[in-house]
């Protein structure tokens, strides 16, 4: 573990723009301190580190006209805890994903990153069949002690995260964005809700506005905190799908409820079931498939 001046400036760096994750990674092998960084020139930071002409004057703007302390005293202030790859509370199977973040931001109850979990993903539109399974296999997760990570977003994420809270249950959404830019818009009271007692989780910082290509990007944590994925209804092309192959990538078990052959949000899972993920009948077809602690996998 780090010690809080490099964890401030860490942080810091991080917000920087022009700094993305492969440039931050190598500054962090470069200096391990971090503290060096702060007394190169221009020309030295784009000759060690790659930085892009289009980005270097910016980047050293932002370098030099905060402080680190300041940044990470502000999100104190702000009810934000921050974990970063270094600390000891960043969720042990995140750590081992491919390209993890090496910052999160966390809004709520931070011990849920211990729990197991798994992850429930599916359409935007679900049909009432699959409405009607995820708040079975939800309800019976929660049972099982199992807390359910999600995406927030419309549809079978909603629902999860909904039902999971009505089931007294813990569940934990992944963000394509920061606290302050909730999206979609309508779903700023759920979010407040679990950030209250539950967990909400973004590797962006709070002002951040959704994008397009964030929203790829998060899957990976939504699959990377978790045990398995469990996919409720998906299109042929969808976000969800790209959360199964990521967990398959990772060595984790994909499950799939299956579908009518005639329904659309079906065909995505049915395509999962046909290359290898296990169709879900019941929950304990889920739990017999699971390690009975997240260490047999790390």
């Amino acid at each position: 573990m780090k010690n809080e001046q490099f964890k401030n400036r860490l942080v810091h760096l991080y917000e920087c723009r022009g700094i993305g994750l492969k440039t931050l990674s190598k500054m962090v092998k470069f200096d391990p301190s971090l503290n060096e960084i702060y007394f190169m020139t221009k020309q030295e930071l784009q000759y060690y580190f790659q930085i892009s002409s289009n980005f270097i004057d910016v980047m050293y703007f932002d370098l030099h006209h905060r402080e680190p302390y300041e940044v990470y005293k502000n999100y104190q202030q702000m009810n934000i805890q921050i974990i970063t790859i270094f600390d000891h509370e960043y969720p042990k199977l995140l750590k081992h994903i491919y390209n993890p973040p090496l910052v999160l931001y966390c809004k709520g109850n931070i011990q849920l990153l211990q729990n197991q979990s798994l992850a429930v993903v599916g359409t935007r539109n679900p049909s009432t069949y699959g409405i009607q399974a995820t708040k079975k296999f939800v309800s019976e997760l929660v049972e099982a002690n199992y807390s359910i990570v999600s995406g927030l977003a419309r549809g079978i994420d909603y629902i999860a995260h909904k039902t999971c809270m009505e089931q007294n249950g813990q569940t934990i959404a992944i963000l394509g964005s920061g606290f302050s830019q909730i999206y979609p818009r309508e779903h700023k009271n759920i979010a407040k809700k679990m950030a209250e007692s539950h967990l909400l989780l973004s590797e962006y910082p709070p002002n951040t506005k959704p994008q397009k290509r964030y929203f790829p990007e998060r899957n990976r944590i939504i699959s990377g905190v978790s045990i398995g994925t469990l996919v409720i209804e998906a299109r042929e092309k969808s976000g969800s799908l790209i959360t199964a192959d990521l967990a398959l990538n990772e060595g984790r078990e994909v499950f799939a409820v299956p579908g009518s052959i005639f329904s659309e949000p079906s065909k995505g899972t049915n395509n999962l079931i046909q290359q290898g993920a296990k169709l879900i009948q019941s929950v304990s077809d889920i739990l017999s498939e699971l390690p009975k602690n997240t260490t047999q996998m790390v």
